[in-house]
């Protein structure tokens, strides 16, 4: 295992407390919780492209960003109706 994979690996472990905030919080912790989880997860995509060497997984981190930007524009405008 080299130090990529294992910084892979901490940023997966650490999506379980996003996971839980998403699940139990009340609205706005849970679009914190989702913005949270979708910035770790395009980082485990970039340390997982330098660990396997692979140019397609920046791609995927890069539509992952795009797709999390996005799907928190619309949770916040959804979330408008409520507050």
């Amino acid at each position: 295992m080299n130090v990529w994979l294992i910084a892979a690996t901490v940023m997966l472990l650490a999506l379980l407390p996003c996971g839980v905030v998403c699940v139990r919080g009340n609205a706005v912790q849970r679009l914190v919780g989702l913005e949270l989880a979708g910035l770790l997860t395009a980082l485990t995509m970039v340390l997982l492209a330098e660990v396997f060497d692979r140019d397609l997984y920046f791609d995927l981190a890069l539509a992952c960003a795009l797709m999390s930007f996005g799907g928190g524009l619309v949770f916040t405008r959804f979330l408008e109706r409520w507050l």
